[in-house]
């Protein structure tokens, strides 16, 4: 209990010093927001009013003291391109479709990655281990920038297998075959680690007094084995889904995709300040909340993390 708290208490004073990087960045650096917003010819009525929306004629101080109340709340003022619509609510209706892609795609890697490592190191042939493990620092080592396209135009354009990962008429096969084509090499990644994992614990006396029972290779490495190996595949798929939601805004214009990435682009293009900073923050705790989930959840798993 004493660590759980202690990892929340960490998790909130990372989120708050992150957030407040991004707050002051938008305040400090070279140049006027405002400026920014309604362009160098925009008249000084109009400049002064924009100011006090956003509340930047009032102190640093004040300000920064609004935008953690506001951090709290979830509250950062109404968007400048969409009358009447908040922020967070932009942010809030864009989120689920970067989190459904993001979650689904990591689900389908490391259940994937896990059981071809389990396949590996439960093989009698280690020939052909040796082969899978050449095949997977292979796939590890293409970006998804250079394949994540080309299987796109041949499977879904060319051949029309499967529809477009961004296609409005068919949502779930297109969530489906982006996560898929996600998944590959994270999945790749997952089994490496998991694989690797697996044959540090393969001498352990543990295993051998399960072998010694009588314990088939199902047994051994997936009840016995896989638990006491967890830490590291678990610290790879967070880190994977960590990533994915940091790096929504290439997969999603990758993909074609509505989300939160696509809505940054946006945001950062109409120069909707609110909008812009409230998804930044949003994403960032996505990564910091999913990081601290992981640490949290791997003591439950192996017990040996208690100590």
């Amino acid at each position: 209990m004493h660590r759980t708290i202690r990892g929340i208490i960490d998790a909130l004073i990372t989120y708050w010093l992150f957030a407040s990087l991004i707050f002051f960045a938008i305040r400090l650096v070279p140049g006027d927001p405002v400026l920014l917003i309604l362009g160098d010819g925009a008249r000084l009525e109009d400049i002064e009013a924009m100011r006090r929306q956003l509340h930047f004629d009032e102190p640093l101080s004040e300000q920064y003291v609004r935008f953690l109340r506001g951090l709290v709340t979830f509250n950062f003022g109404d968007s400048l391109r969409v009358a009447g619509v908040t922020a967070f609510h932009r942010v809030g209706a864009s989120l689920g479709s970067t989190i459904r892609l993001s979650g689904m795609a990591v689900a389908i890697g490391s259940i994937g990655g896990i059981l071809c490592a389990l396949a590996m190191v439960g093989s009698r042939l280690s020939r052909w281990a040796r082969a899978v493990e050449r095949v997977l620092i292979a796939v590890t080592s293409v970006p998804l920038l250079a394949f994540g396209p080309v299987a796109s135009y041949v499977l879904a354009a060319q051949f029309r297998l499967v529809p477009l990962p961004g296609d409005p008429d068919a949502p779930f096969g297109g969530l489906l075959f982006a996560s898929v084509l996600l998944a590959i090499p994270l999945g790749a990644h997952a089994a490496r680690i998991a694989y690797a994992s697996l044959r540090e614990v393969s001498d352990a006396p543990f295993l051998r007094v399960v072998r010694a029972k009588g314990g088939g290779s199902w047994r051994v490495w997936a009840v016995h084995a896989l638990p006491a190996s967890i830490g590291p595949i678990l610290a790879v798929t967070g880190a994977q889904l960590g990533a994915l939601l940091a790096g929504a805004i290439v997969l999603e214009r990758l993909f074609e995709r509505e989300g939160l990435g696509t809505l940054i682009l946006g945001a950062y293009a109409a120069r909707d300040i609110p909008v812009l900073q409230a998804a930044v923050i949003v994403g960032g705790g996505l990564f910091i909340g999913v990081q601290s989930l992981v640490v949290a959840i791997h003591p439950m798993i192996d017990p040996r993390a208690r100590a």
